[in-house]
């Protein structure tokens, strides 16, 4: 589901205007409502994608979830591309070569900088260059679940090889934790890599990821890397109305108040796929640095606002 966190002004001194029943008086608010912040602008920039054909942001985007790993803040940057004309297959092509870019451009631009990273993390260099070598593997998400189930059925988890599972149980529908993550990029494949894992159960999915005809999956994809996990998650959208107001209803969306996007397939719309990309994790994925909140100058998260 899209998430949200409302903005509710804190009142330790009781001078949040409010009516005679104790109700927030929102008439007095700045902007007169509820206001939100998001986790993405991606519903946004679909307008600017289905209008100027490829586009992208790069902003904040804000988490509001109790985690406190070393993979996760409440507040980062993300750079979102939206492509018109695009399925999932480009989608994914296009997320392989912005990492790949990414990472050359580091490699050719700053080779000093990333040896000395090297020296404090060492295998970060070979980690840039492995991802350069070949093409990223893939997987979808069914047969990234087998996986999970052979290595555990065939006996390698809980010998001490560096990657045993604490959750043994795997299922179809299952979320992949981090854990799983690990092995996927780190264990299953020689040499590791990246790896995209795509077609998801729609349980696990936001409402505007585009159904499959399977009626189980929608054609989401997520780019995991070694030492990161993941590190982008896309999907190509929905652009039939009828469907994508059954799933905001199955979510519990009141659709006025997507109003203007479901107007973008109500008047015909376009094909169109994009995907969001963690800034600080590519920094971790890059210079090997271990914790998000090492690479981020004021780092936020539960419990911890104080700049």
């Amino acid at each position: 589901m899209f998430q949200v966190t409302t903005i509710l002004p804190s009142d330790p001194n009781g001078d949040v205007p409010r009516k005679e029943n104790g109700a927030i008086d929102y008439s007095q608010d700045f902007f007169k409502r509820p206001a939100f912040m998001t986790v993405s602008g991606q519903l946004a920039v679909e307008n600017y994608c289905c209008s100027l054909s490829n586009v992208y942001t790069f902003g904040p985007t804000f988490r509001a979830e109790e985690s406190n790993t070393t993979r996760h803040l409440a507040e980062f940057w993300m750079i979102e591309p939206e492509l018109a004309f695009a399925d999932l297959e480009m989608d994914m092509r296009c997320a392989e070569d912005y990492v790949v870019f990414c990472v050359k451009y580091l490699l050719e631009r700053n080779p000093a900088d990333m040896a000395y990273l090297d020296s404090l993390h060492p295998g970060s260099l070979k980690r840039c260059n492995d991802c350069l070598a070949k093409g990223f593997y893939r997987l979808s998400y069914t047969e990234a679940v087998e996986l999970l189930a052979d290595h555990v059925k065939t006996g390698k988890v809980g010998k001490n090889l560096g990657h045993d599972f604490e959750e043994m149980k795997i299922e179809w529908g299952m979320d992949l934790g981090s854990e799983h993550e690990k092995y996927i990029t780190q264990f299953a494949f020689d040499p590791p890599g990246p790896v995209i894992v795509y077609n998801y159960p729609a349980a696990l999915k936001s409402f505007y990821m585009r159904a499959n005809e399977d009626g189980k999956t929608c054609a989401a994809m997520d780019v995991l890397v070694p030492g990161v996990g993941e590190l982008i998650g896309g999907s190509q959208r929905e652009e039939r109305i009828d469907v994508l107001e059954k799933k905001m209803a199955e979510a519990g969306l009141n659709k006025e108040d997507y109003w203007w996007y479901l107007d973008l397939r109500r008047y015909g719309s376009v094909k169109h796929s994009g995907f969001g990309l963690g800034f600080e994790r590519l920094i971790l994925f890059t210079t090997g640095v271990e914790n998000i909140r090492d690479v981020i100058p004021f780092p936020r998260y539960p419990g911890h606002a104080d700049f």
